[in-house]
């Protein structure tokens, strides 16, 4: 299949998966939402549904990377061609910055009426609860290995000739997705994706939000290097194992 098509679909994919998660974090958030207070677990569920759905779109076409880290791991671990790799990456980062441009138009009137610049940071990208950079870039390695790592585990079973997210079938990596978000997100929010975190970010700064906050660029790093790190400590220690 061309690399084109490929891309495409990663690119609304990776749109849908922000629009719903983006969006689900806007619902619970915002003031005058009817969604307003729904809490974490609302949160978390509405994240690995997300997936879900991305995945669906593009698993039968690309794989359902929906995310650099990913691609990094799959890559790295001889499951995916390298030459993709930036192509993917480039299509993921767009499709992340569109998704969260239509989360802020859809939900324009509520970015309105919340006066909290950090409420509406933090629908487009994540910060810490406890702001520890170091202990911050670990919690985002790790879970993004455990994401990488269990993504190729799944792969071996399944035998696909894509290798993705796509190709383990939505419902266990949706499952992956809500167990990190419930058991690992406390900290940092789990980005475990750059085209979820560093793509929303730069919507935000780029966007007029009334009364928005800066766009937290100190902190921005962790958020990348940190899943890109996880994703190949994962791609090394599946090769070891397995």
């Amino acid at each position: 299949m061309e690399l084109l098509t490929k891309c495409l679909f990663e690119l609304v994919g990776t749109f849908v998966l922000i629009l719903l998660g983006d969006g689900v974090v806007a619902c619970t958030t915002l003031n005058k939402s009817k969604g307003f207070g729904g809490g974490w677990v609302v949160i978390t569920l509405g994240w690995g549904l997300a997936v879900m759905c991305g995945v669906f779109i593009a698993g039968p076409y690309s794989g359902a990377h929906l995310n650099p880290a990913v691609t990094l791991g799959l890559a790295a671990a001889g499951k995916f061609a390298w030459s993709g790799v930036l192509p993917y990456i480039v299509a993921q980062m767009l499709g992340g910055f569109l998704g969260a441009v239509a989360v802020y138009l859809f939900y324009k009137d509520h970015f309105d009426a919340t006066e909290e610049g950090d409420t509406k940071l933090g629908v487009f990208c994540t910060m810490p609860a406890v702001r520890r950079e170091g202990r911050n870039f670990f919690c985002e390695a790790l879970a993004t290995w455990l994401l990488v790592f269990v993504i190729l585990v799944f792969s071996t079973a399944e035998n696909t000739p894509v290798v993705g997210m796509g190709s383990l079938g939505a419902i266990p990596v949706t499952c992956l997705i809500m167990a990190i978000g419930m058991s690992l997100g406390g900290a940092t929010g789990y980005a475990i994706n750059p085209a979820r975190d560093l793509a929303p970010r730069i919507a935000h700064a780029i966007l007029p939000i009334k009364g928005k906050r800066d766009s937290g660029w100190g902190y921005s790093w962790v958020p990348v290097l940190g899943p890109m790190l996880g994703g190949a400590v994962a791609a090394l220690c599946f090769v070891l194992m397995y």
